[in-house]
């Protein structure tokens, strides 16, 4: 649990900082009702025919189909889920210019239903969808009213722009990240194990003068300098 002098301290980065930069992951949404992957209750856990991580792939997309997307509508996609204290605080500073950037290995869109406007997708989005085929976009409703597989006018299959295990990341989100976290005075690493790479590697860019971890629990890897808080991160924004 964070201490007193810990909330004052980062108050003061806070009230300091011209250019923060957020970067999270999967806790920042948990406290919105969205489980995670690694936790003792998160999908890496739970028991299904193939493991989580095989679903997520590529290959299991291409090979069996049907059931990725049986798996994606039940356990992937939370539309009822709502912005919490962290996601709407992130907008507050971004709103006051405190904050340049959101950097995101979400793909929820809560950042941007609580307001934020310049947030960066690193792993994509459930809301967008796109024909694999043709190329035309959908929105997630093509998704996720209907039974099966999702199709296209044009007979293609209706796929999540979300990356999946085997594919890469998008090289301009990648490279906006690194330039908005190279030039950043403040880092704020928040809900996330740092454990998912190459997302994690970029916050080796950061060369600034303020370094806040506020995670639940031990990260993969420690972080030098950093001002570290063990909370639940909308728990702790809450107090902010």
């Amino acid at each position: 649990m964070y201490t007193e002098k810990q909330l004052e301290q980062f108050r003061e980065i806070i009230n300091t900082s011209r250019r923060a930069v957020f970067f999270g992951g999967a806790g920042v949404s948990t406290e919105s009702g969205i489980p995670d992957f690694r936790s003792q209750d998160g999908l890496y856990k739970q028991k299904y025919a193939y493991p989580p991580e095989y679903i997520l792939s590529a290959t299991f997309f291409r090979t069996h189909t049907a059931e990725f997307f049986e798996f994606y509508r039940d356990k992937m996609i939370y539309t009822s889920a709502k912005p919490n204290a962290a996601h709407l605080k992130l907008a507050q500073w971004e709103r006051e210019g405190k904050l340049a950037a959101v950097i995101t290995q979400n793909i929820d869109g809560l950042h941007q239903a609580a307001g934020s406007k310049n947030v960066l997708e690193l792993h994509g989005s459930v809301w967008r969808n796109k024909c694999a085929r043709c190329g035309k976009s959908y929105p997630l409703e093509a998704v996720t009213g209907c039974d099966g597989v999702p199709r296209c006018a044009c007979g293609g299959v209706i796929k999540p722009e979300v990356v999946l295990y085997e594919e890469s990341l998008d090289g301009d989100t990648l490279e906006k990240s690194v330039e908005y976290i190279r030039s950043a005075d403040t880092l704020i690493i928040g809900g996330t194990s740092l454990n998912v790479y190459p997302a994690a590697g970029l916050i080796d860019f950061f060369g600034g003068k303020n370094l806040v971890v506020i995670n639940k629990g031990e990260t993969a890897r420690a972080v030098d300098g950093a001002l570290v808080i063990d909370s639940p991160i909308a728990q702790f924004f809450a107090s902010v």
